[in-house]
């Protein structure tokens, strides 16, 4: 599918002056730490030494998954997803609040939820099927399904992307999602199974030892697939392959992407197996609680800006993350130089 994303590495020829306008800056060299690293890396990625973030989005993509149906995963019934989904619409969830705060615009998918709902203006349908298959019995999707579900996500990109937004976040709903995240991380990293199953919505320790028995049965009845679409059809939901087309997208308008959690990361393996330069275009917002995570993080050689014990999802961690990205942006932009401001620079010792 690559031939379908034109998606270049982010190019690293301003770099040398970015870095150069950064260490001028009125402070230790470093001593912004990550921001630092932020600044460059959105510089680079917008090709000047005056970047700037407009129209901020969110979007927080939604879908069923056939194991849930099972409850043998989740401690949360299947219409969760679609409650929760009138939760963000009515602006009563946690991501409503942040997303309000910080002046983010946000949009929620239904990419393949098990529920009709009405129009709604900040609602996009987007669905293909009223929630995957039962992976336990065969794939969540048609190989043809996913590629469908992905094409979706990457017009979706493209819409926003006309309105000028250069910056955007992703989240997700879906109950049992947690467990197809298990599994690709499992797949694309090469790390045992269980130690990338965790308590998902908050299961028990029996819980747990459950769903990463069933998980298991799962890899074991779908054996020997590499292929990473194929891996995403086997296992994913319509709102992770949604993503996973989504950042493909992004990263071939050059946007900047704000990665969150667990699940938003499972997306983000699918798309960096498919093509590895979009990993260049991610910023990650946080380390989540939910097991799994850092081994995830650790495959794409990535540092997330916060570690605050969430594991809510919803892009909650990336609409947290989204003012310190704006103050890379910003110390870039408006803080005095040494020779601007008159300060004497640092001085070498022999």
């Amino acid at each position: 599918m690559t031939d379908l994303f034109d998606i270049q590495p982010v190019p690293g020829n301003l770099v040398p002056e970015l870095q150069q306008k950064i260490d001028g800056k009125t402070k230790p060299p470093g001593a912004l730490g990550m921001l630092e690293k932020i600044a460059l890396q959105i510089g680079s990625i917008q090709q000047t030494l005056q970047p700037k973030l407009t129209l901020p989005n969110l979007v927080v993509f939604a879908g069923d998954h056939g194991i849930a149906t099972t409850g043998l995963v989740n401690p949360f019934p299947q219409e969760v997803t679609a409650q929760m989904v009138y939760n963000f619409l009515n602006g009563g969830a946690a991501i409503n609040v942040f997303c309000k705060q910080h002046n983010i615009r946000m949009q929620v998918v239904d990419a393949g939820v098990n529920h009709r709902f009405s129009e709604h203006p900040d609602l996009i349908n987007a669905k293909l099927k009223k929630g995957t298959h039962n992976y336990l019995e065969s794939p969540a999707m048609t190989l043809q399904e996913c590629k469908e579900i992905m094409h979706r996500g990457a017009n979706l990109i493209d819409r926003i992307h006309q309105t000028g937004c250069n910056v955007i976040a992703f989240g997700e709903m879906g109950i049992g999602n947690t467990s197809a995240a298990a599994i690709l991380c499992h797949l694309f990293t090469g790390h045992d199974l269980e130690a990338c199953t965790g308590k998902g919505t908050g299961l028990d320790e029996a819980g747990i030892d459950r769903k990463r028995k069933i998980l298991a049965q799962a890899v074991t009845r779908h054996p020997g697939i590499t292929d990473p679409v194929e891996i995403l059809a086997t296992f994913g939901g319509f709102e992770i392959a949604m993503m996973c087309g989504a950042m493909l997208q992004a990263a071939s308008h050059r946007m900047v992407m704000i990665i969150d959690g667990f699940i938003v990361g499972a997306a983000l393996l699918a798309a960096s197996a498919i093509c590895k330069e979009v990993t260049g275009y991610c910023i990650f917002a946080h380390l989540s609680e939910e097991q799994g995570h850092r081994l995830l993080l650790d495959h794409l050689e990535a540092q997330p800006i916060l570690q605050l014990g969430m594991r809510l999802g919803e892009g909650t961690g990336a609409a947290l993350a989204y003012p310190l990205v704006a103050s890379a942006v910003g110390f870039l932009n408006e803080m005095a130089s040494f020779e601007s401001a008159a300060v004497s620079g640092k001085t070498s010792v022999s």
